[in-house]
Formats: structure tokens, sequence, C-alpha cells
């Protein structure tokens, strides 16, 4: 069944093609006319019409999506869920229909940010295990892409490692356990997983899967060049979608307002349910702002993708306007989304973290992250705790954090404004100024847009620096006439400017 739906795919892998497809299809019908036409003059000769093949069922396209781990439609999806619950009705020992409807909850789960979604797929996966208890990758694949749905790197990289030991060439086995090991700040052994990824199998979704590190090792034009032909050779609407949702999230973190703009709108045009690009619309019209349609974008978004960080960008946007009330509506919007996110079984102390340093307690912000680091020491933790840390007064620790998070020598490659900002910040307050100052510009060339609340305060510490201190340039002392001094073998002493703290250790 399997591969009857993966052919169905390919018969309609051509939906989501992009210019270079148009181009050769207006090239491929213009040489069928031409050939047409020759034929007419010997219809004896005429070969017998090929029978088109019929397009996939949206069940049996959301069933290829699924089981290659590529982004599938939302309806697709929902048909693909009653399918598979109606046949386990009749074949509820079928193991392998188990996996895929498993995997099918969390990727509607992750769609929709709705949380009850998890537990039943917990539930297929498990069942799909016991009723197939060895050899069951399927299943075992299942886990991991759950266990990174609800931010439990370690969880996935134990189911992952698992599929792994039992069928080391199964491709997809490898894109979860590159999402466990990047939360888990497990930099060298993505990169070694990534690398043996390529080895396997090449496509648009490994290609996209690339794209994650190279962005995250500092490579943001690798990263933007693989996106690039992903979404090129998708294959269906929402996967090319995705891909240009992520290459527009590339194109907003380096600033470049109008070609986010254009690529979070071409995923919207490909997919309406992609709530991501409806949500990087808002950030970027706020960006340009087009406030009002920053707002509309934003809410449609939320309406049907009611996801903790969208809100917690909302609530800041109004807060830049002054709108005070409605932006406390959407922190309160926040807290109840991890609340019912929790009950699904998903870890949203680092959200909630990043909320409670800038919104709510700080010191609780301390705790929470202190945790999630001792659990999952990725590096937008080390950010996140980092901040918390001097929110909370405690700069010292607070800047072996950040500095952490944005040391290409320890895994922080990937360039950052936010990051950059907060360290700037933070060695501001700890009297470096000349660090504090090289970080908020750094911020500031990286994405001068990337927080409405942020960039302003960013803007007035680099005020209050100023410009670097005019330093005299070093000098050769004259010989000294100290006859001591010329026994000794002084005979010349360097003046050198004076040095800065290193901030990497604190």
């Amino acid at each position: 069944m399997e591969k009857q739906a993966e052919a169905g795919g390919r018969a309609r892998g051509g939906t989501g093609a992009g210019l270079g497809g148009r181009r050769a299809l207006v090239a491929a019908v213009a040489g069928c006319a031409v050939l047409g036409g020759a034929v007419a003059l010997w219809p004896w000769e005429r070969a017998a019409p090929r029978p088109v093949a019929p397009a996939a069922a949206p069940g049996a396209q959301a069933l290829t999506a699924v089981t290659s781990g590529v982004p599938a439609a939302l309806p697709d999806l929902a048909m693909l869920i009653d399918e598979r619950e109606a046949r386990l009705r009749t074949h509820p020992k079928d193991a392998l229909t188990w996996a895929v409807l498993g995997t099918a909850y969390v990727e509607q789960g992750r769609r929709t940010a709705d949380a009850t979604n998890y537990p039943r797929a917990d539930k297929a996966l498990r069942t799909s295990m016991t009723v197939r208890p060895k050899g069951n990758t399927a299943a075992l694949d299942g886990m991991a892409a759950l266990a990174n749905a609800r931010r439990d790197f370690r969880a996935a990289r134990t189911w992952g490692e698992a599929a792994l030991k039992l069928e080391p060439k199964r491709w997809t086995t490898y894109p979860p356990l590159i999402d466990a090991y990047t939360g888990l700040g497990d930099y060298k052994a993505t990169k070694r997983t990534l690398d043996r990824l390529l080895k396997l199998r090449s496509g648009a979704a490994v290609r996209a899967r690339a794209a994650g590190v190279y962005r995250d090792r500092g490579r943001r034009e690798d990263a933007a060049a693989a996106l690039t032909d992903a979404a090129a050779g998708a294959g269906l609407p929402a996967e090319q979608a995705a891909y240009l949702e992520r290459a527009g999230q590339l194109a907003w973190e380096r600033g470049d307002l109008e070609e986010a703009l254009r690529r979070f709108q071409a995923a919207v045009r490909l997919d309406p349910d992609q709530r991501a690009a409806q949500a990087g619309q808002g950030r970027t019209l706020a960006a340009l702002g087009r406030t009002t349609e920053a707002l509309n974008s934003y809410r449609v978004a939320l309406d049907k993708q009611p996801c903790p960080q969208y809100a917690l960008e909302l609530g800041e946007l109004y807060e830049s306007l002054g709108l005070g009330q409605a932006a406390r509506v959407e922190y309160d919007l926040l807290r109840t989304r991890v609340t019912d996110e929790t009950a699904g079984g998903v870890d949203d102390d680092l959200v909630l973290g990043v909320f409670e340093a800038d919104h709510g307690d700080p010191q609780a912000a301390v705790r929470r992250l202190r945790v999630e680091w001792q659990r999952q020491p990725g590096i937008p933790v080390a950010d996140a705790l980092g901040w918390a840390l001097h929110r909370a007064g405690d700069d010292k620790e607070a800047l072996k954090f950040a500095a952490a998070a944005t040391d290409q020598a320890h895994g922080g490659g990937v360039r950052s404004a936010l990051y950059a900002y907060h360290r700037g910040m933070i060695e501001q307050e700890s009297g470096l100024a000349g660090p504090a100052r090289r970080h908020l510009q750094e911020a500031m060339r990286i994405n001068p847009y990337f927080s409405p609340l942020a960039v302003p305060l960013a803007k007035q510490a680099l005020a209050a620096l100023g410009e670097p201190p005019d330093e005299p340039v070093p000098t050769v002392a004259p010989v000294s006439t100290d006859d001591e001094d010329n026994k000794a073998g002084q005979k010349t002493r360097r003046v050198t400017p004076p040095r800065f703290r290193s901030a990497r250790y604190g």
C-alpha cells in the first residue's frame, strides 16, 4: 500500500514546481505541438494514446508525506487519519497502520498547535509497538517525531538512535535525530548525522534539513540556497509552502524585509493553512510600518494555530504601540496555551521563561530555565537563561551564558540579532563598554528590526555608550639615559593600549 501511495505522490509531483518547471512545461507543450503536426501527415503511423495516470487521492498524498517525513496539507491529513482509523476498526493488529496513524497525529498537532493530538499519537504508536514489538522502525521514528514536537529532545534521541540501530540505511530516521541533537546542543552529533544523511539521500526534504544545520552554524548563504532548491523540488504544495516559510524566516533574520514578505506571502498562497508564514507576515509588516496589516496577520495565525510564541510576539507588538491592555490579553493567552500544551506533554519552559524574564517574574524565569538547561542545553536555552539572569540582577553569571550563545567555538554560530543584543546589554551593565558597543552594533547590522521593544533600547544603549574613545597610537619610547636601565638591557619600552577583560568567561 505504501508503494502505491508513493507512486501516486510522484504522479502528482508537478503541483509544486517552480519557475524552471513551468518553463519546461511550456517547452514540452510547444514540442508536442510541432510533433503533432508532423505525425498528422502519417495517420497510420500514429501511436496509440498513453493513459493519463490519475492524481493521487488526498489521503494517499498525505500518506506519502507522512511516511517520508515531509509537511502535509491539513485537509489531506484529516482524510488520512479518518482512513487509518476506519481500517483499524477491522484490522486492529495492523502495526504499520497504527504507526502511520500516530505519526499523522503528530503532524496534525504540530500544524495546528493542538496538543490534544499528542496523547492520541502516543497511544497509537505504543499500540503499534505492542502489536509488533520487534523491528518496528516506523513506530520508533514516530516516537522520535512525537518527542521532538513535545520538545523532549532526550527522549527523541533515545527513540531515534533505537530506530537507527535497527535500520542504519533508513533515511527518514535521520531528520528527527538531527532535531534531537540540535535541541540538546550536541552540534558535533548534528553535523555527523547530517553527513550520513547526505550520503544516503538527496531531495527536497534532505536539502531543507541541511539548511537548518547550515543556519545554526552561521552559514546563512548556504542555508538560503538549500531552501531555494528544496522549495523548487518539493512534490506537494504544502511541502513547498513549508520550505518557503523557512526561507522567509532566514530573510527576516538578516533584515531583508521585502524578500521575507515575498516568501511568506508565496507560502500562504500555496497553503492557506501555513500559519507560521502568516505570523511571519505579521512580524515583517510590523517592521515595514504597516501596523494594521501586521496585527491582522498575527490574529489570523493565532486563530488557527494558537502558538504561545505568536501570542508573545503579538503582545510585544501591542506593547510597543502603547496598547498595554491589548498586550496583557495576549500574555494571558500565552499562559493559557502553555497550560494546555503542558497537559498534552509539551515542554514549554523555554517560551515561558523568555516571557517571564521580560514581562513577569525574572527570578521564576531563572529557576525554570536552569532546569531546562540541565535537561537540554541548546543555544536558545543558553541565551534565554543568560538574559533571565541579567534581568534578575546576576550579570556575572549571565555573561557566561550569553557568551555561550554567541561564541562560535562553543556551538553558538547562529547569527542572531537578539542574541547579540542580549550579550551587548549584559556587557554594558557589567562595565564592558567596548564589547557592549561591538555586540549592540552587530545586532543592528544583522537585523535592525529584530524586536519592536528591544530595538529602541539597543539604540538608546548605543547612544549612551557613544563613540569609542580616541587612544594614542602606540609609540616607541626613546632610549633610556638611566645607567641602571641600560645595564639591565631595557633599551626600549613600548606603550600599549589597555585590553578589555575577555567576555567569554565572564
